[in-house]
């Protein structure tokens, strides 16, 4: 193994060490924890030089210091493919200053939310790993979503030769458009379950199959192996940090803020994939002040920041942001990893606490480093209030997320008088949700449905219907299973057995 390798290791008991490419394909660790990198990579470069650079370039340099493994024609290759015509704008991610803060519009992709901004890359990334790594047998994905994951991982993989694909989504906890936009995925390859149960259900359903030995040897006998395109990937987590230097530098280019100027930044999360990877921006040099974690009503994040426990022992309340309808945040455990300084025996207790009395609380040292973040928490009628406070005062329009973003960046602005610039990162087109974002607006658009809904918003806002929203409503459904909770490995099977 070269020597200007970075590798990767479990966040949890082993010290095995892997490369990019291996950990890409595993997903996740045979213990059950995820991958991490070893270090974080510095950015060897004076900002102020990158100032100008292409989303594409920008994407090249930063991923390059984390997947070393590949070669550099190889890594320009994946992101070619993967930012380019699908996208509806030329600069991938606008920046659009509404309000006093500056929005970073991440659902310009093929299904109109910020996973795409990864999910573009990912299959790319693990073709070419599969390559490099000789593997023989078919790549089976498994992923469970809350709405925006599962599509932007369908239209990722669909008819990719060498895989497969299964999402798993709570059949009662996405929007209607969300739910078309899976059943109607087209691909020889593509698979969508609904079940019955939450989010929370789904990802611990696949985490259990990831870390069943028994079965994964069964079907690695059948010349499968899985692995996965949630943000338990490091494949699909490391490319999401691109953005913020994108932000960073796009604020630089403008004249908005000088060179080593820190700036905050908001991120409406659930499983706190999106907000670490900010955190590793942070890391790697990029100059960032505070952090703030937007939560909605499943506040277990904001909780969390501003107690040092984090406790799951709630009910799961069902909000018009379903993608952040999530009370276990899988990529927190990264986080600890970092805080901990690499304990993974600490990280392993705190999330077998968490797996069998449903809390843990951090020690007094890791809890001083909860300080570079900020956490709040929007309820559902500040969310609505906000999107209607947004179009009405500058004709913008955000979506449910994003209005759970701005709000608890209000707050947080009120409450500390904190002045430093802020990016809020608008994690998905309006489009996605027009039945809660109109009704926001106004009370009149309460007897149409969603599909009806798309061409009034498009009146209202002067914005064209994206393409992926058109005729939505017509695309025969495709994919018609339910399944139980405790169903989940049997229907896995059934699919790879034809």
């Amino acid at each position: 193994m070269g020597e200007n390798n970075l590798y990767y290791q479990s966040t949890r008991g082993s010290k095995k060490r892997f490369l990019s490419t291996e950990a890409i394909i595993k997903g996740i660790a045979d213990d059950g924890g995820l991958f991490v990198p070893m270090v974080i990579p510095r950015i060897n470069k004076d900002l102020h030089k990158l100032k100008g650079l292409d989303y594409k370039r920008l994407a090249y340099l930063v991923m390059k210091d984390f997947f070393t493994d590949y070669k550099e024609d190889e890594l320009i290759s994946c992101i070619k493919q993967a930012y380019d015509k699908k996208f509806d704008t030329k600069v991938v991610a606008p920046l659009i200053k509404k309000r006093g803060a500056y929005f970073l519009e991440l659902y310009h992709g093929p299904t109109l939310a910020f996973k795409d901004m990864a999910l573009s890359i990912l299959p790319h990334l693990l073709r070419k790993a599969a390559q490099k790594l000789n593997l023989k047998q078919e790549i089976v994905i498994l992923t469970a979503t809350s709405g925006d994951t599962g599509k932007a991982a369908l239209e990722g993989f669909a008819n990719l030769p060498g895989t497969k694909i299964i999402v798993f989504f709570p059949q009662e906890g996405v929007s209607e458009i969300q739910k078309r936009q899976m059943l109607t995925q087209k691909g020889e390859n593509t698979y969508v379950i609904g079940i019955r149960g939450n989010f929370d259900d789904a990802q611990r359903g696949v985490k259990q199959i990831f870390e069943d030995p028994i079965f994964n040897e069964k079907m690695e006998e059948k010349n499968f192996i899985f692995s996965s395109a949630n943000s338990i990937n490091i494949g699909r987590l490391i490319p999401q940090i691109v953005y913020y230097f994108y932000a960073y530098l796009n604020l630089l280019e403008r004249g908005e803020i000088k060179v080593g100027e820190k700036i905050n930044i908001t991120v409406p999360t659930g499983n706190f994939g999106n907000i670490l990877a900010a955190y590793y921006a942070k890391s790697m040099g990029l100059p960032l002040h505070k952090l703030i974690c937007a939560s909605n009503e499943n506040k277990v994040l904001a909780d969390f920041f501003n107690t040092g426990i984090y406790d799951k022992r709630r009910e799961l309340v069902r909000t018009i942001s379903p993608s952040m309808d999530i009370l276990v945040s899988s990529n927190l455990e990264r986080w600890l990893w970092d805080i901990s300084e690499g304990k993974t025996e600490q990280v392993s207790e705190l999330m077998n606490s968490l797996d069998k009395k449903g809390f843990y609380q951090v020690t007094p040292k890791m809890k001083n480093k909860l300080e570079g973040f900020s956490g709040g928490f929007a309820r559902e009628e500040e969310a609505r209030n906000s999107i209607k406070e947004v179009f009405q005062e500058s004709g913008y329009l955000i979506d449910p997320h994003t209005a759970v973003g701005y709000v608890v960046y209000k707050k947080y602005v009120n409450e500390t008088q904190d002045q430093t610039k802020t990016v809020i990162v608008a994690t998905a087109s309006p489009f996605k949700f027009t039945t809660s974002v109109m009704e926001s607006i106004s009370k009149e658009y309460k007897k149409y449905d969603d599909f009806e809904l798309i061409e009034k918003m498009a009146n209202l806002s002067q914005l064209p219907i994206p393409p992926g929203m058109k005729d939505l409503k017509n695309k025969p459904i495709l994919h018609h299973i339910i399944c139980d909770k405790s169903e989940m490995k049997s229907k896995i099977t059934e699919i790879l057995s034809y």
